[in-house]
């Protein structure tokens, strides 16, 4: 079974053979104060079928604040011509998708998605080199003294450079859904794993009123720019 997130604010299903499927499915509004309170799923429908301004919007916020889900686009035949690479989905798919073509489309997003959750998590990026498999954390060759904390969440925050997170999403990423810490746990472990990159601390960004990103530095910026194309 797949749980699916449809975010829709229209009064009919956005795609009404998932009733077929027997999926897990939980529809809100397609509206960005509606995504902090989203639960964790398997799959993220977002329904385009009427405003395709809105919904383009909506798939950049979400691909911002650090979607981990795969996204699909439902849309009409005649908005598949509007969907553009810089939308961030992962695909699309007809409103009057059949039960099978839903279906197909639904196991291959979800398995594109744990094949690549399932890749060795190393980091190497602004001068910092993290190794999941053996917790260990260096910033231009010095090794980091972190608690186990600190360093999931330097962790997290390297593996997805410059997307911006709420408190309430670092909560639930790196600390879980059953943890019964306020917001302010956060703002404390970021502060301290500052203190331990030191002049470095830039590279945890505030993003006010918003949340924390990990800040590329301009030197790695600078390297992607001038890599050779293929």
């Amino acid at each position: 079974m797949v749980h699916i997130l449809v975010l829709s604010s229209a009064r009919d299903a956005a795609l009404p053979t998932l009733e077929l499927l027997g999926h897990h499915v939980q529809t809100i509004p397609a509206e960005p104060a509606q995504l902090v309170k989203a639960p964790r799923v398997d799959v993220i429908l977002l329904d385009a079928r009427t405003d395709l301004v809105a919904a383009k919007s909506l798939c950049r916020i979400l691909t911002t604040t650090g979607l981990e889900a795969p996204l699909l686009l439902v849309v009409t035949e005649g908005g598949m011509a509007a969907v553009a690479a810089d939308w961030g989905v992962a695909d699309v798919i007809l409103s009057t998708a059949g039960p099978a073509e839903t279906e197909a489309r639904l196991r291959l997003a979800v398995g594109r998605s744990q094949a690549a959750a399932a890749e060795p998590a190393r980091v190497q990026t602004s001068g910092l080199s993290i190794d999941e498999s053996s917790y260990s954390a260096k910033l231009h060759g010095k090794p980091l003294d972190l608690t186990y904390k600190e360093f999931q969440l330097l962790h997290f925050l390297a593996m997805h450079p410059s997307r911006v997170f709420t408190r309430e999403q670092l909560l639930s990423e790196v600390w879980g859904y059953d943890y019964f810490g306020g917001t302010r746990t956060v703002d404390v472990h970021v502060r301290r794993l500052r203190a331990k990159l030191g002049e470095f601390e830039q590279l945890i960004g505030t993003v006010r009123n918003v949340g924390y990103r990990f800040n590329v530095t301009d030197d790695d910026e600078s390297e992607a720019a001038s890599a050779p194309t293929r």
